[in-house]
């Protein structure tokens, strides 16, 4: 006679929590429509691509790839540390900036902990909040910007043990200058740390990021080599802070969890910075076309300081919902914020002259059926 064995014993905090995801991936749609997009302009990803080098570096690595990656990733914390004007002491290489916001969760929130971030902003931070039982409160928007002030003061007024703030920010695009990030950094609350998600950086302009003292206690600041360096396939994120936190990440990161060729990839990609800026002319070019062709068919682009635009499509967000859907339809695979107000909006990622030219045929029919069905 066959019984049937009880479950898992879950925590009570993960058996209180959805089985979900914080985005729903392009793979999953293509599955689910039975048919691979012809354009590619929802994930922020680069469609330029990783540096040639790095691609080299790669292929050469993946012969050793029967060996652990260094545990320490000596060499590429060393690089980065030289790139910053740093030391090694205050560097953190992790599985992305995902991977490493949620070290610093596990590091710092207690089940009823409060964290402060913006309505409507990156949801896997929250995500990870969540998980580890913190309390999340959230500040609306100034406009299409994040505020500072706001959070600031909300973080002031709840007690809050981590702030998160992007800038460049996603979903919206918008950005703040080097100076309001710094009087930001100086109204953090006393116990209080700001995490600066600085993913888009590298595509942003000049006077966006500030001169941080890496010793400052009051911020940690994330980048990545997803966005400007086109590696977001390889999960390479790192960590800028002072050295007692970075210290701290030893206590609870994978420490195998960068393999030997994420490894030697980054490596090649942080030398070639030649290819850097390459790849942020083209973001630039493709920026300005998708911004035309938002324009042509009546709609608003927002200025971006990332790799994708953020576009109004003028009603309400019902009506986008419908504008996506019928991109979606045609094979162009984009994605939209996920708040109100902002969710009036489309977000389309710099892509190649095919991928625009697609998305530009594609945007009016899909513009003709949304107003249809309202």
């Amino acid at each position: 006679m066959n019984t049937i064995a009880p479950p898992p014993r879950y925590t009570p905090l993960v058996a209180s929590l959805p089985s979900t995801v914080p985005f729903v991936g392009p793979e999953t749609q293509e599955r689910a429509r039975h048919a691979p997009f012809t354009a590619r302009l929802g994930a922020n990803e680069s469609r330029f691509g990783p540096s040639p080098l790095a691609i080299a570096a790669m292929a050469q690595a993946a012969k050793d790839v029967w060996m652990y990656g260094d545990p320490e990733v000596h060499d590429l914390r060393a690089a980065l540390a030289a790139h910053h004007g740093v030391t090694p002491a205050h560097i953190v290489v992790g599985e992305g900036i995902d991977g490493l916001l949620g070290y610093l969760v596990r590091l710092l929130i207690d089940p009823g902990d409060a964290v402060v971030t913006s309505d409507g902003a990156y949801p896997t931070f929250n995500f990870h909040v969540s998980g580890f039982g913190g309390v999340l409160h959230k500040a609306p928007y100034a406009g299409d910007h994040e505020d500072p002030a706001a959070l600031t003061a909300l973080a002031a007024e709840v007690g809050a043990k981590l702030i998160y703030f992007a800038n460049p920010d996603n979903p919206m695009g918008s950005w703040h200058p080097a100076k309001t990030v710094r009087a930001m950094i100086d109204a953090v609350p006393s116990g209080a740390l700001l995490v600066l998600d600085e993913a888009y950086i590298d595509l942003a302009p000049p006077g966006t990021a500030p001169d941080i003292d890496p010793n400052d206690p009051r911020v940690i600041r994330m980048r990545t080599f997803s966005k400007g360096y086109g590696m977001a396939g390889l999960r390479v994120g790192y960590a800028i802070a002072a050295p007692g936190l970075i210290a701290a990440f030893d206590k609870v990161r994978n420490h195998f969890g960068l393999g030997r060729i994420a490894q030697a990839g980054a490596l090649a990609a942080l030398a070639d910075q030649d290819w850097l800026r390459t790849v942020q002319a083209k973001v630039a070019r493709a920026r300005t076309e998708i911004a035309a062709i938002a324009r042509s068919n009546g709609l608003v682009p927002l200025a971006s300081a990332t790799n994708f635009v953020t576009i109004d499509c003028g009603q309400d967000g019902a009506f986008a919902r419908r504008v996506l859907a019928g991109l979606v339809a045609q094979g162009v695979f984009v994605r939209m914020p996920f708040v109100a107000p902002h969710d009036r909006c489309i977000r389309v990622s710099a892509g190649t002259a095919d991928d625009l030219a697609t998305l530009a045929a594609a945007l009016p029919l899909a513009l003709e059926k949304a107003r249809a069905a309202g």
